[in-house]
């Protein structure tokens, strides 16, 4: 075989290895939530925004809540009947608002309960939707963070801040147009809140909750731990099912041979014993 041949053998090789890869871990995956909507008898549907390797030569990808994301939730949603329960996997940094919203309304209006599971983040649009749900059950150490909206690369409440500190005719047009729409995203986001908050909370609490998550009071990254949530009156369970850290296994893709965190990837169970000792660490 000459050496041209080699090569092209090579260049075919790095194009499909990764799609084929890729697809086999589709399948694990489209395995796990099989088994898991049986042990739960519930529709499981999965939202995991991780970096993906898929392109030619590994190149990574990032992924957030987009429209995409809520056609293929709000579709699983429908085929499923109004009588078995629905439980969303959610890992998200956010996304856009109005595939957010989408979201969040679907799981609102359906009609047996609704559980969204955060087994490590839900930020910003992925809040919105956990506060949908009839429950939500977080790991001990995830977080959830504020909904205020962004317009263009600022927050919408930092935007009106900073118009709010200096005169009208010492802005731009355009500087004033980012304000308007910054006020109305801000009333539009706090509408949205309170009324997918008012039936579970009560009207008083669901108004002051909307009010101090979408008006920037925090960062947009603010982390909203379990404890934080519980002084806002949001109801937390932390029972995570030992099957959906297992399932991250599937969806973990390193981009580099140089992990930045490294550990013997088997639980320990009790603690090591004395050098002196024989003992080894049980597992």
């Amino acid at each position: 075989m000459d050496p041209s041949s080699l090569i092209w053998i090579f260049f075919i090789f790095m194009f499909f290895y990764p799609q084929v890869l890729f697809r086999y871990k589709l399948l694990q995956r489209y395995k796990f939530i099989k088994n898991f909507e049986t042990s739960r008898k519930a529709r499981a549907i999965v939202m995991i925004h991780r970096q993906e390797q898929l392109a030619l030569f590994g190149i990574p990808f990032y992924r957030f809540i987009n429209i995409e994301d809520s056609e293929e939730i709000l579709r699983a949603i429908r085929m499923t009947p109004g009588d078995m329960p629905i439980d969303l996997i959610l890992h998200t940094p956010g996304g856009l608002v109005l595939a957010s919203e989408q979201i969040a309304t679907a799981l609102k209006e359906h009609k047996a309960k609704t559980t969204v599971i955060i087994p490590h983040y839900a930020m910003s649009g992925g809040s919105l939707i956990a506060l949908s749900a009839d429950e939500i059950i977080m790991d001990k150490n995830a977080v959830m963070g504020p909904v205020d909206p962004q317009v263009g690369q600022y927050p919408a409440a930092s935007i009106i801040s900073a118009i709010n500190t200096k005169y009208v005719d010492e802005l731009d047009d355009e500087t004033l147009i980012l304000g308007d729409i910054s006020r109305k995203a801000i009333d539009q986001v706090k509408e949205f809140v309170y009324d997918i908050l008012k039936d579970k909370l009560g009207e008083e609490k669901a108004k002051n909750l909307s009010e101090t998550l979408s008006s920037g009071k925090w960062t947009h990254d603010y982390p909203l731990t379990i404890k934080k949530l519980k002084e806002l009156g949001v109801e937390v369970t932390t029972d995570v099912p030992k099957e959906v850290y297992e399932l991250f296994d599937l969806y973990r893709q390193p981009v580099n041979q140089r992990p930045s965190v490294q550990y013997v990837p088997v639980p320990y169970k009790g603690g090591f014993k004395d050098e002196k000792s024989k003992g080894k660490p049980k597992r």
